[in-house]
């Protein structure tokens, strides 16, 4: 029974088998019957910007201002508040890893017009950008940081530190970059540590620390307000040709640090000046229009930013001051060349 069951499905193939052949080929012939797709839309072209908007983009300046704690994106910020000028000028503060990135951030960024830096950071790009000197220029010479090193008692000349540890703050500081070319520059190899100058200055009262390294204005706080025991003190540093590139002289004394300088004397040291520079855009192109503008704003109201609520380092700016190492912008030096010669001298 089971045998012929098996024959009889065979016989039933054999005998449909041409009416599957038959139904195969029709659908062949025709297309498929499937769902219609909904054709993918079409990217409307980019509309030209109304003319408010291409206003408000041809007017705005990008300076990069480095770290977020730091002093310099404070100065950047206080810029953008007093230059502000609706769609004519507008300034955007940008806030980057340090003094470094921001010289960075200038060159390669895409939409920064300028950055605050420290002079010496131009070091860094000698071989990687050669014509670095012409590509960008100073518009302002801002503050000094000194340089301030502070030691234990035991130690009694810079040469006493070789060997030893000293903390230069963390990464994207000043201390953490110019420290160690000042150093280098001294030829004095030290034990390099990057931590937090709070913390440091612990280690340093329990002996663990032989020095910590600060390059900023004076005067610091841990200094003034912190207790030190009799031996701490600042180690001088001369001012010779190895600094003339790009540092400038400076010096610590009593008024800075009454508990730690006796009235009357002053610790030789050098500063790194602190600028704000442009980018050396080609004449008469919008961005150098921009940056003309910028100026212009800058210089003519930098008695604002002189007055109270503003950082007190304003105070001690001199728009004639130069920076060691740069030209000037030249939208700056015409804007100087145009005020009376008692003008320039009590700015």
């Amino acid at each position: 029974m089971k045998r012929f069951t098996g024959w009889r499905r065979l016989l039933l193939l054999a005998a449909f088998a041409p009416l599957l052949l038959a139904i195969q080929a029709s659908a062949s012939a025709r297309p498929l019957n499937l769902r219609p797709q909904k054709p993918l839309p079409v990217r409307p072209a980019l509309a030209q910007p109304r003319p408010e908007v291409m206003a408000m983009n041809a007017w705005t300046v990008g300076l990069a201002g480095g770290l977020l704690e730091g002093a310099p994106i404070r100065l950047a910020s206080e810029i953008a508040r007093v230059v502000d000028d609706g769609d004519d000028l507008h300034v955007l503060p940008v806030v980057t890893r340090g003094a470094t990135e921001n010289l960075n951030s200038l060159l390669y960024l895409r939409g920064i017009d300028a950055a605050i830096i420290n002079s010496d950071v131009l070091e860094e790009y000698k071989t990687q950008v050669p014509d670095i000197q012409r590509r960008i220029a100073y518009v302002l010479n801002l503050f000094p940081s000194e340089l301030q090193i502070f030691v234990r008692p035991e130690i009694r000349s810079l040469n006493d530190l070789a060997g030893k540890k000293v903390n230069f703050n963390t990464q994207g500081t000043a201390a953490a970059y110019s420290g160690p070319l000042i150093f280098s520059r001294l030829n004095i190899e030290v034990e390099k540590t990057f931590i937090p100058h709070q913390v440091a200055l612990e280690q340093m009262r329990k002996g663990e620390m032989a020095a910590v390294v600060f390059i900023t204005s004076k005067p610091v706080d841990a200094f003034v307000k912190g207790r030190w025991e009799p031996g701490f003190k600042f180690l001088p540093v001369l001012y010779e040709s190895k600094f003339e590139d790009y540092y400038l002289p400076a010096s610590l004394d009593a008024t800075d640090y009454p508990n730690l300088i006796k009235q009357g004397e002053r610790v030789s040291t050098i500063a790194v000046p602190t600028a704000l520079v442009a980018f050396n855009w080609p004449g008469k192109s919008n961005r150098s229009e921009r940056v003309a503008r910028f100026i212009e704003h800058l210089f003519s109201r930098i008695n604002r930013l002189q007055a109270p609520g503003f950082d007190p380092k304003w105070k001690s700016i001199n728009l004639a001051a130069t920076v060691p190492g740069l030209t000037r912008v030249p939208a700056a030096q015409a804007w100087l060349d145009r005020q009376p010669r008692t003008t320039q001298a009590s700015q």
